[in-house]
């Protein structure tokens, strides 16, 4: 059976394994702690980054967009996660890449950092208490990104077009792992919580939402289909 290397809360590991569920690919989930990283994943990956996917136990596929293409291209015989015509295709790919860069540098990554990685961290390698100051200012900065998900679909049935693509999972990927912690004000954008509340209600997306992380249980309405 396939694995993935994979950290609870990383939204990268959560595409993929969205992705791997809608491609109807069962693997076996190999849990790694970002802020105390094992010698095995930098000899999977020389970047030390997550996820990694192992078709078989000597093929590693590392990077992100790497293993999104590679699974395209390799599991996508009942359903296409990258789907249309060229530029329908690139759209996918715009918007995957505006959630992985611009979204991940301004919302996940600071949220993530304070609230989790910071809390496990010794305090001689960056540990420590929250900085609220940045955390503020990622969740001021993720109204933006609601308001976009939120155009994108009033004028769409999906992200980035008709159906169901690697957008979506790349946007609920990083939405839910922020959403953890219950803060994002889905009352104030009732479109985009329309849309998340679809992608969250797929089969896929039901082993995202019994996810815990150590010491650190989720926000009340986090598992709630009809929050």
């Amino acid at each position: 059976m396939p694995s993935l290397v994979h950290f609870t809360l990383d939204p990268f590991s959560r595409r993929m394994r969205l992705a791997l569920a809608e491609y109807g690919v069962p693997v076996e989930l190999i849990d790694e702690e970002p802020w105390e990283p094992s010698p095995d994943i930098f000899e999977l990956n020389p970047a030390g980054t997550l996820p990694v996917y192992l078709e078989d136990s000597q093929t590693p596929v590392c990077g992100i967009e790497a293993i999104g293409e590679y699974l395209e291209e390799t599991k996508s015989t009942r359903v296409s996660l990258i789907p249309g015509d060229v530029f329908e295709r690139a759209e996918v790919r715009r918007l995957v890449a505006w959630f992985d860069i611009k979204f991940y540098a301004e919302v996940s990554e600071p949220v993530l950092t304070e609230k989790v990685i910071r809390r496990y961290l010794p305090r001689e390698k960056g540990g420590g208490g929250v900085d609220t100051a940045r955390v503020r200012q990622a969740m001021t900065r993720l109204r933006a990104h609601l308001d976009y998900i939120a155009h994108l679909a009033d004028h769409r049935t999906w992200l980035a077009g008709s159906d169901l693509s690697l957008a979506d999972l790349a946007a609920a990927g990083h939405i839910s792992a922020v959403d953890y912690f219950g803060d994002i004000p889905w009352a104030e954008y009732p479109v985009a919580k329309s849309w998340y509340q679809r992608v969250k209600s797929r089969p896929s997306f039901r082993p995202l939402l019994a996810d815990t992380v150590r010491g650190m249980a989720p926000g009340p309405h986090y598992a709630d289909l009809d929050f």
